[in-house]
């Protein structure tokens, strides 16, 4: 069995009426996902199965989400390993949680795109890209930033975001559960 994190990109299904993060778990185990679990509200889930392609695994998902749900929505998956080495390569450690984002992307991104992106970002905004997912230190709220709007799957292809808090926590959750050391 391999561990699994997959993030949803949107968790909201229509005005006012958002994913439940149990219906999410039962979603899962109905496709024999084993041991499903969320991290708080943030449309994440850890799970086991059968080792297999991640477009395999994203498509299941994704096809179980619109039958279930009703609505498509793009799901990104890395083992629970890979995710464990995207959250230690944080390259702005020393930003705000709440501030410093992740982009996972499902085609990888090259390092032209913050030549692309840099027009919209204010002088004291960092980027980078790690192993084809982009990073951002906003250095402020996200949202009061015209950088955000760059940041759309027209312009950028099929991603997510997720701060720095839940990457870290999903990281640490599945480093907790495989018995190995939470990051530093």
């Amino acid at each position: 069995m391999t561990a699994y994190v997959a993030l949803l990109h949107s968790i909201v299904l229509a005005p006012g009426r958002r994913v439940i993060m149990s219906d999410l778990r039962d979603m899962a185990t109905s496709l024999g996902y084993r041991n499903p679990r969320t991290l708080v509200s943030t449309g994440n889930i850890v799970f086991e199965a059968q080792t297999s392609p991640i477009g395999d695994i994203e498509a299941r998902l994704e096809q179980a989400f619109r039958a279930r749900f009703g609505k498509p929505v793009d799901i990104l998956v890395r083992t629970a390993e890979d995710w464990r080495k995207i959250a230690a390569a944080n390259p702005f450690p020393d930003g705000d949680g709440s501030q410093v984002i992740l982009r996972v992307m499902r085609k990888p991104l090259d390092r032209t795109v913050i030549e692309r992106l840099r027009p919209h970002a204010q002088p004291n905004q960092r980027l980078a890209v790690i192993g084809g997912d982009l990073w951002i230190d906003f250095a402020g709220k996200p949202s009061e930033w015209k950088l955000l709007s760059a940041l759309t799957t027209k312009r950028m292809g099929v991603g997510t975001l997720r701060n720095w808090n839940t990457v870290r926590g999903l990281a640490e959750m599945v480093a907790q559960e495989a018995g190995i050391q939470p990051l530093a």
